[in-house]
């Protein structure tokens, strides 16, 4: 077998289902984007980088945040500080 039928074997295997970068990165109207509260890893705690995050714009907006915030609450405080300190908004 040759390289390039190699790789047509493996073009052919590809689940056509499977998200792609493009779809999931898809931006304003993505229809795959999913509430916070319908995440099903919604309640596990906030991930280091959420944590990280959140601090840079509760300080810029001059906020307090709990440090005990589930990742769907840390992900609806992130939306509404970038909104108050404009960090987040295309050019």
């Amino acid at each position: 077998m040759t390289d390039s039928n190699a790789h047509s074997t493996n073009a052919e295997n590809t689940d056509a289902t499977e998200p792609t970068a493009e779809v999931i990165g898809a931006g304003a109207g993505n229809t795959t984007e999913k509430d916070p509260e319908d995440w099903v890893t919604g309640e596990e705690p906030m991930t280091g980088a959420q944590r990280s995050y959140l601090d840079t714009l509760a300080r810029e907006a001059g906020e307090t945040l709990p440090a005990d915030l589930t990742k769907a609450q840390a992900s609806e405080h992130i939306d509404r500080l970038q909104a108050a300190t404009g960090r987040g908004q295309e050019s």
